[in-house]
């Protein structure tokens, strides 16, 4: 026995309801647009698009206040195929129980709509629960509060999404005779939507324009989809109406305010392939942040001298070297540190490394870099790498922001490296950005690192004062503690600067110095294993912890009005 395809899509499922008494079911065979099934096969398409520019934008979304790791990442992309999968279950029993396109079209809608509002509401969101949480969460708050964001923004639009590709392989199958080719079809315009999902917020728009005008543009073009179904269908035309009314709203209101809306005396504020990034002019300073909740990256100081921050401590490293005649900065940022070594040391050959070129482009422009010192848009290993047999007698390590540690920048296969390009009675500094102690530490875990890497010498670390940081010190072949007896002295000696000898003389009386055998060798962190994000998570969760102590005593014995109080 033989049989033949019906001669319209989804024409068997009409047939069989042509008897009900009831009105006929919408299907694709009443709605003429989707005869053709080209219009489905690009539903496909740009719904596989909106699914990866959502993803990506909420990496960017989430970061400036919960950090770009690893961790944070894993919640987005965990969040989102729950979000997908549970979309792809209930979107498959609604078509088997009611095959109606116009119900498909509506979620798409209702979905591009949603990720229309993310750019205008979503950072509230946001502060309200890491508010919420920052005083009733002692642990992982990290972890908590970017799943809560995540859950609360971004998964009910892509349930929705997930519900489109089982609706239409309803829709485009006339028989079982082609349902592979069909299915097989719908994946791949899925995926070359996502494919451009995923590029073009990475490299184009997101530096071009930020990631609230990339939800826009994505969401836009995903309602795109619905509207042109219901108006070629004259249905659900008030729908239609209100969905570009809020969509215009989105878009006028939502550029209009920044991630950090409430900051002050911001004189810019945008976003590179790597960071978002924000620059401060106050009255003594000018300050670049990569994050919103989260510290200072780089600073220039208006009329010189010394900065109050980390930079000060970590200029023991020319005084702690046998020579100061030539450095490497590895995470220039704006070239702070760069440019307290040519004020101090103005003969010094300074050399910077900085993987994000927009801050480079920055630093010239708010921070007075000067302009005699080269900079190569790199990442620090892959130019250290890739750089010969160039030595050293200072290299500095500034690559870590808070959480936000580059596993590849931590190994021990990394400082080896380092240690290669130091000239004899040369001077590794890092800057470790957490007061992180005890056992399981980042920093032990560090410590650990840089001392089994460096054997033949002394590790030295001091905590910078009224600051998260804490500064490692490692001398290349020889004990660390002589240069730091006498660091003050031979500070004045190569500087001529009695504040910054003065400085260096708490820096020595504060230091604490270590050999390997004072680690575990098990410790280490190498290429191959590097739990730097886990790690980095447990040091924000104390620093939170600390922080947070004094709100959470309020709350707990005065109630709301309490937290009202400290405002």
């Amino acid at each position: 026995m033989t049989s033949s395809a019906p001669t319209e899509p989804n024409e068997t499922l009409a047939a069989a309801t042509a008897d009900a008494p009831s009105a006929p079911r919408i299907t694709t065979h009443n709605r003429p647009l989707l005869r053709n099934r080209a219009y489905l096969y690009a539903t496909e398409f740009f719904a596989g698009m909106a699914v990866m520019a959502a993803e990506l934008g909420a990496s960017r979304l989430l970061a400036p206040y919960f950090s770009s790791s690893q961790i944070v990442w894993t919640i987005i992309i965990g969040t989102i195929m729950i979000a997908m999968a549970l979309g792809n279950v209930w979107g498959g029993r609604r078509a088997d129980k009611d095959p109606n396109p116009d119900k498909l079209y509506m979620r798409i809608l209702i979905a591009a709509v949603w990720i229309a509002l993310i750019p205008l509401v979503g950072k509230y969101i946001i502060l309200g629960i890491s508010g919420a949480l920052i005083v009733t969460v002692s642990t992982n708050f990290l972890v908590i509060a970017a799943f809560a964001s995540c859950m609360i923004i971004f998964v009910p639009p892509l349930f929705l999404l997930g519900t489109v590709t089982p609706s239409l392989a309803k829709f485009t199958m006339d028989s079982l005779d082609d349902n592979a080719s069909v299915v097989g079809r719908l994946g791949a315009a899925n995926t070359i939507g996502s494919i451009l999902g995923t590029f073009l917020p990475t490299f184009v728009t997101i530096p071009a324009v930020g990631t609230f005008v990339t939800f826009l543009i994505f969401s836009g073009v995903l309602l795109l989809l619905p509207l042109v179904y219901f108006v070629a269908a004259r249905v659900r035309i008030v729908a239609s109406v209100i969905s570009v009314v809020i969509f215009a709203a989105s878009a006028a209101v939502s550029p209009l305010t920044g991630f950090a809306f409430w900051e002050k005396n911001v004189a810019f504020e945008g976003e590179s392939v790597y960071n978002y990034l924000q620059v401060k002019s106050l009255s003594d300073r000018t300050i670049l942040s990569t994050n919103v909740l989260f510290g200072v990256q780089s600073v220039a100081m208006k009329s010189g001298g010394l900065t109050g921050m980390y930079y000060d401590t970590a200029l023991a490293a020319p005084g702690l070297a046998t020579h100061a005649r030539t450095a490497l900065v590895l995470g220039m940022g704006t070239g702070t540190y760069a440019r307290q070594l040519r004020q101090y040391y103005p003969d010094m050959k300074i050399t910077g490394v900085e993987i994000d070129d927009k801050i480079t482009t920055l630093a010239d422009r708010y921070f007075g870099e000067p302009t005699d010192i080269p900079v190569s848009t790199y990442d620090g290993r892959a130019w250290l790498a890739a750089a010969g047999d160039a030595r050293y007698d200072v290299i500095m390590v500034d690559a870590y922001q808070d959480i936000t540690i580059p596993f590849q920048m931590s190994s021990s296969e990394f400082f080896s490296l380092v240690r290669s390009h130091l000239n004899p009675g040369g001077v590794m500094v890092v800057n470790m950005n957490m007061h992180s102690d005890g056992a399981g530490s980042i920093n032990e875990a560090l410590e650990a690192t840089i001392a089994h890497t460096f054997s033949d010498s002394q590790v030295a670390t001091a905590d910078v004062a009224d600051t998260t940081n804490r500064e490692l010190f490692v001398r290349k072949s020889g004990a660390i503690e002589p240069a730091l007896t006498r660091l003050s002295r031979t500070t004045l000696a190569r500087t001529g600067s009695y504040e910054l000898s003065g400085a260096m003389a708490d820096v020595a009386g504060n230091a604490k110095t270590a050999t390997a055998a004072d680690f575990d060798a098990s410790l280490v962190l190498t290429d191959d294993h590097a739990p730097v994000e886990v790690l980095g998570m447990k040091a924000i969760d104390a620093l939170i912890a600390d922080e947070a102590t004094p709100y959470r005593d309020a709350l707990r014995t005065k109630g709301i009005q309490g937290l009202l109080d400290m405002a």
